[in-house]
């Protein structure tokens, strides 16, 4: 592939704000260089990049999108910087050249607004305003439980919905909520503390507290769902794969008039007992294709957390991939497990 050669001139000239767009020891430039194969030379405002034309269209935009976020005071990090890359990866898919840019999904809570990144995370928040379930399957660090909780705040505050309901199952890596201490409450608290966090950022402390008190917001193991009808209410399941088949159906015929859902989690990490099919895993055949429910299904190019999250997802998937085409090494793993 033939080498190119253009030059970008940033405007105006800051000493200030290049330095912040290069990073420390230019590691932000060299951050872009490794992600889009390019080679940039930097003597004041005035980069010379040199590789593809793609590569040097897309490290041009990503240079001028960053220098701007540095004139409202953006202080540039190695995951600011990612994440402006993994935009640029997905700029020439059918959903950008459309003309949606995400600002039509930006989702707004009284503490911050939320900007759905990349054509996944913009397609789920779609969904979920559109449809009444919706169903948010990938990785970790792909957004789906913090876009999910973004969306409840947004309803709840626009009064949409009467209340939110945040649910998970009580499993979690093995570990047996008989061995915790404390009441019910205090077993299962560490299980929902993700749920807990992404409302504090969201709504506030004591906002968020408030709200528990009141019942607005009611965040409780999915045990407790069954019985109740949820009418008005706008519901999170979050782990979802760590549900059996009759949970999974239970959860669902909870909802009531009113009433929106969204579904969460990670077919990689189930923690069910040996033999136990997923919910998660099933609920994806039976319901694929009913009109009013929504699947999203994310990837490891969909990660936004640290770059490295990204990394690990795609070394453990290549892995899975060569323990299916060899079985002996599965089970040669599953043994060696059994005597650690």
């Amino acid at each position: 592939m033939a080498n190119h050669t253009s030059s970008l001139t940033l405007m105006p000239d800051n000493s200030q704000r290049l330095a912040n767009l290069c990073g420390r020891l230019n590691e932000h430039i060299h951050q872009i260089e490794s992600f889009l194969a390019l080679k940039i030379k930097q003597r004041g405002n005035v980069f010379q990049l040199s590789g593809s034309e793609s590569a040097i269209a897309d490290g041009s935009a990503i240079l001028e999108s960053l220098y701007q976020a540095t004139a409202q005071g953006t202080a540039l990090s190695p995951n600011v910087v990612f994440l402006a890359l993994k935009e640029a990866q997905q700029a020439d898919t059918p959903d950008q050249q459309s003309g949606d840019d995400g600002d039509s999904c930006l989702v707004k809570t009284p503490k911050a607004s939320v900007k759905p990144r990349g054509v996944h995370q913009r397609q789920y928040v779609q969904g979920i305003r559109q449809q009444d379930i919706n169903f948010g399957i990938g990785p970790a660090g792909t957004g789906k439980t913090y876009l999910a909780v973004a969306c409840a705040v947004e309803a709840l505050v626009s009064e949409k919905v009467n209340r939110v309901l945040l649910v998970r199952p009580a499993v979690e890596a093995g570990e047996k909520l008989g061995f915790l201490p404390g009441d019910l409450s205090q077993k299962i608290d560490p299980y929902l503390r993700p749920l807990y966090d992404a409302l504090y950022e969201m709504l506030g402390f004591e906002k968020v507290g408030r709200l528990i008190e009141k019942n607005v917001i009611e965040v409780a193991p999915l045990a407790y769902m069954r019985g109740r009808t949820l009418n008005h209410s706008f519901v999170i399941l979050d782990e979802s794969q760590n549900t059996t088949r009759a949970q999974m159906k239970m959860f669902l015929t909870r909802i009531g008039f009113g009433s929106t859902a969204v579904i969460t989690g990670d077919v990689t990490q189930i923690d069910l007992p040996k033999g136990t099919q997923s919910g998660l895993i099933h609920v994806r055949q039976v319901l694929q294709g009913i009109d009013g429910i929504g699947f999203t299904s994310f990837s490891a190019k969909d990660v936004v957390r640290h770059r490295l999250v990204q990394r690990i997802v795609e070394a453990y998937d290549a892995h899975d991939r060569k323990s299916a085409q060899r079985p002996d090494l599965h089970e040669a793993e599953g043994s060696n497990e059994r005597h650690a």
